[in-house]
């Protein structure tokens, strides 16, 4: 059986992981919590709880909050404040998309929590696109 395996690092490039095996989930969450976490319309997460987390570099360059009386929990860098992979008791290896190396061919598998989107992400299909900043 062939082990997929899935790099990552920060932003300033003090932290590098690895992801050892398979996503099971990938969701778009678009709670309250999320969204003040990511600073955006939701956060994007792959889910495993099969796959392995091995920090590469930087393991102590890390850092995580618990949102007290909830399972909200985010993992990052100390220096950057990049989001970064972290185990979960309930959920599993759970891994912030955008902190990937590697490209993941999972598409996201649902949007969570979608009572709680923001007005101005919806429809977001029908922008304009543009391959760099626009000019």
């Amino acid at each position: 059986m062939v082990r997929i395996a899935y790099k990552g690092s920060c932003l300033c490039g003090d932290v590098q992981f690895e992801i050892t095996g398979s996503f099971q989930s990938f969701y778009l969450c678009y709670c309250q919590h999320c969204r003040k976490d990511t600073g955006s319309g939701h956060a994007s997460n792959l889910f495993s709880n099969t796959a392995t987390l091995n920090w590469l570099q930087g393991a102590d360059s890390t850092t995580t909050f618990q949102l007290p009386d909830t399972q909200h929990i985010k993992c990052f860098c100390r220096r950057c404040g990049s989001a970064l992979p972290y185990q979960s008791e309930t959920l599993g290896i759970v891994v912030p998309a955008g902190c990937l190396d590697t490209n993941v061919e999972l598409r996201p598998t649902a949007a969570i929590f979608t009572s709680s989107k923001p007005g101005w992400a919806a429809h977001l299909d029908d922008l304009p696109s543009f391959d760099l900043f626009p000019s």
